[in-house]
């Protein structure tokens, strides 16, 4: 395949997944975190990064 028949194929299974989302397992502990995430937002303790940040962030850790 080429990279553009690639990126067609994965676009295709991702909004795949979207339209079923509802059918995508979640584990326990995935589910605990996203609630924990929540429960920080509502109460104003989440602190957020713009995505330039973050991913400057990511590269320093992994270098």
């Amino acid at each position: 395949m080429t990279v553009e028949e690639k990126l067609k194929a994965m676009e295709m299974l991702w909004d795949d997944l979207c339209r079923n989302e509802g059918k995508i397992p979640v584990a326990d502990w995935q589910k605990e975190m996203l609630d924990e995430r929540q429960r920080q937002i509502e109460a104003g303790e989440a602190k957020f990064s713009d995505w330039e940040s973050a991913k400057k962030r990511i590269r320093q850790r992994t270098s």
